[in-house]
């Protein structure tokens, strides 16, 4: 079934209407019919099968015909990730969702070539959160990422935001192994982390004094391999390893 995105507020009780974006591609692009079934993901964990009763020209009417809940993922997984080039932020931002992260933080550092204004900001922000609804539309997920405005590491750090496992991908020498830090925490408290972030640079990754203070925030350095790996490749390589030690320590119990 074809797979649509509308938020909590906007589906709920036994029907409602796809409308915007999603009604011009029901009906401009896949041409739905009436009677025909859809999935409609909320971003908070539930999932729609809805029957088509209406089309109409801006919009189409549906009828819940069954509801699914999917609970959270036990651990809050942040990426933290410098803003490179071009679009390859949005390559990132898709399989970021397709990892199951819960939230993506953009990080302006100091080797990151673009600036934006407020306006501007807010504009990339909008486009970076659309593409991570599409990502869960593609992949079916039932849980949207947050897509935050991007921020300076300075300015993050100053939150105080606090997680249980705080990893940054580095280059730096004495880097261990992400499984290191993960057996260490499991000892210690008996359970994986519920909530963890890993900071990743920008091509020739974050500047000394960048590192310093992600570390100094307990940031542990975490090493990706003896290669020099471009920023999405890093990213995609980080969150899979998260996935594979969460997923690993939750079978063992």
């Amino acid at each position: 079934m074809h797979r649509f995105y509308l938020p909590p507020e906007h589906c709920a009780g036994p029907g409602f209407a796809l409308t915007g974006r999603e009604a011009h591609h029901a009906l401009h692009v896949l041409r739905l019919r009436r009677q025909e079934r859809i999935l409609v993901l909320d971003g908070a964990g539930n999932e729609r099968v809805c029957e088509v009763l209406e089309c109409g020209r801006h919009e189409v009417q549906l009828r819940v015909v069954e509801k699914n809940s999917t609970p959270a993922l036990p651990c809050h997984i942040t990426l933290l990730q410098a803003v490179p080039k071009g679009k390859t932020i949005e390559s990132i931002i898709q399989k970021a969702t397709e990892l199951g992260v819960r939230r993506v933080v953009p990080v302006l550092s100091e080797r990151t070539t673009l600036r934006l204004d407020r306006e501007s900001a807010a504009q990339k922000t909008a486009k970076w959160q659309l593409v991570a609804i599409e990502a869960i539309k593609q992949c079916g997920s039932p849980w949207l990422p947050i897509v935050e405005a991007p921020v300076t590491p300075e300015e993050f750090l100053r939150r105080r935001e606090r997680f249980e496992l705080p990893l940054v991908a580095s280059l730096q020498p004495g880097s261990r192994q992400a499984r290191e830090y993960f057996q260490t925490f499991h000892t210690q408290h008996g359970r994986p982390p519920r909530a963890a972030c890993v900071w990743v640079g920008p091509e020739g990754d974050f500047t000394p004094a960048e590192v310093t203070a992600i570390q100094a925030a307990g940031g542990l350095p975490i090493t990706l391999g003896r290669l020099v790996l471009r920023c999405e490749t890093a990213a995609v390589f980080c969150l899979s390893i998260l996935n594979y030690e969460l997923q690993s320590v939750s079978a063992e119990e």
